[in-house]
């Protein structure tokens, strides 16, 4: 079928049947070649949604006031060596884990994937993570930490560096020419885009998030604790952008959903536990007020197995209890106290607000 516009004395003829098949040669992979970034028509519409909610969450660090952070932490009255240890923990752990996944992000799973409006998001996606990696440097600047020290923590931890290279490996894995119409390397993909989605910022992180958040909730580091809800808010996002991108990658190439390569991915999960369990063991040496590292251990568990059946996969501890349900409250950040004006505002753009309000009429 063909479409004729006739302006003036020119007539331009677009056919439709060639549009609907470049349409259909959309996919995860192996799609279409382009040097063009045209959108439209979306396939992928809920990496477009998913953009769109990202963008209206924007924040930057600076406006986030830091004044009782920096005088809570000159007072040694007020926090003890404990709580100031999962700072610095926290600080020295996502400094380098930040970077890892928007490294990752960039330059193994968007250069191999095909469809734009994918590529759409998870440029967003990596954009949040340089704010995430901006914030530790205003977090670190304004309590007026030794930035070596940081280095120093991702280079001479041994639970930091082991969690650090399990997620390396599995990138590493992918920075080669391959042939993706293989099995085995769309397997390496999906596997990589499952860890980091769902082993390292859906499991690893949360175990630092829970804490800082614990100490939040007693009115302590009360702006690091604000930029650790924002970024807790971005990352529920970029777990579904990667869970969605999985299981898209997993539906059209069926071939590589076999017994075997589910249990590979249970695996793997086993492993993020283990090394994040290890890791919480040294974020909380011995229990604070209102922190227990039991609690934040079973938690890992919990939210574990919520992401493996997110995926389709069977859970690893069955039953397990959330022994921390505040934390979900603690993520509801969509009304929050204007920092200026003293009233209840969402922190969204306003242009952002705008398109949201369109779509309900």
């Amino acid at each position: 079928m063909q479409k004729t516009f006739q302006v003036g004395a020119k007539t331009f003829v677009l056919d439709q049947a060639k549009a609907e098949a470049a349409f259909a040669a959309k996919k995860v992979i192996n799609g279409r070649e382009t040097m063009t970034f045209n959108l439209l028509p979306l396939k992928y519409q809920w990496a477009y949604d998913l953009y769109r909610t990202m963008k209206a969450n924007h924040w930057e660090p600076e406006d986030i006031p830091m004044g009782k952070d920096i005088e809570q932490w000159r007072d040694e009255k007020v926090v003890s060596d404990v709580e100031r240890w999962i700072i610095r923990m926290g600080i020295g752990y996502f400094s380098a884990a930040e970077g890892i996944v928007g490294d990752n992000i960039q330059h193994v799973v968007r250069e191999l994937v095909t469809a734009p409006e994918l590529k759409l998001i998870l440029g967003r996606h990596a954009h949040e993570e340089n704010i995430h990696a901006d914030s530790l440097l205003y977090m670190i600047a304004s309590l007026g930490i030794n930035p070596h020290e940081c280095e120093a923590m991702f280079e001479d931890v041994p639970t930091i560096v082991r969690k650090n290279e399990f997620v390396t490996r599995i990138s590493r894995a992918l920075r080669r020419d391959l042939d993706l119409t293989q099995p085995e390397n769309k397997k390496l993909l999906a596997k990589n885009i499952f860890v980091f989605g769902q082993c390292m910022e859906g499991t690893q992180f949360y175990g630092l998030f829970g804490m800082v958040l614990s100490l939040y909730r007693q009115n302590k580091f009360p702006g690091i604790g604000q930029m650790f809800r924002y970024t807790l808010r971005d990352e529920s996002n970029h777990i579904e952008v990667f869970r969605n991108l999985f299981m898209d990658l997993v539906d059209e190439n069926r071939e590589i959903w076999t017994t075997e390569f589910k249990e590979e991915l249970r695996e793997l999960m086993r492993e993020a536990i283990q090394l994040e369990k290890e890791f919480i063991r040294d974020c909380l040496p011995v229990n604070s007020i209102g922190l227990s590292a039991d609690d934040f251990l079973t938690y890992i568990d919990f939210i574990a197995d919520r992401r493996l059946e997110s995926c389709g996969l069977a859970p690893l501890s069955p039953g397990v209890k959330n022994p921390l349900p505040w934390l979900a409250e603690m993520m509801d950040i969509k009304k929050e106290q204007n920092f200026f004006e003293g009233r209840v505002t969402e922190y969204q753009k306003s242009s952002s607000l705008n398109v949201a309000r369109d779509d309900e009429l």
